[in-house]
């Protein structure tokens, strides 16, 4: 079942890690060994989590490498939904070809 408006995870992180704890960004970059740059584009949306950073967010945060991942696929997913246009694209019949 897919989520109605899914977060990014860069919010999801800022809201369940950041914000409650005082964490910096620069500070969760050191933890992640990436540039607070590289954080602060996730963090902000304008970057997606690879799964390079999965594997990095899991070690740091937790939950698991695959759930970072999810999470990225459900958001770009909701947004693909909201702005691809399907109504040229038809069914392929197998059956008549």
């Amino acid at each position: 079942m897919s989520m109605h408006n899914p977060p990014h995870p860069g919010e999801f992180i800022a809201a369940t890690y950041m914000e409650p704890y005082g964490i910096s960004c620069r500070f969760l970059a050191g933890k992640l060994d990436v540039a607070a740059s590289t954080l602060n584009r996730v963090l902000k949306g304008q970057s997606g989590i690879s799964p390079e950073m999965a594997l990095r967010l899991s070690k740091s945060l937790g939950r698991s490498p695959e759930s970072w991942l999810a999470m990225q696929y459900s958001f770009d997913l909701w947004q693909a939904k909201k702005s691809v246009k399907l109504s040229k694209v038809s069914k392929l019949d197998v059956d008549a070809a």
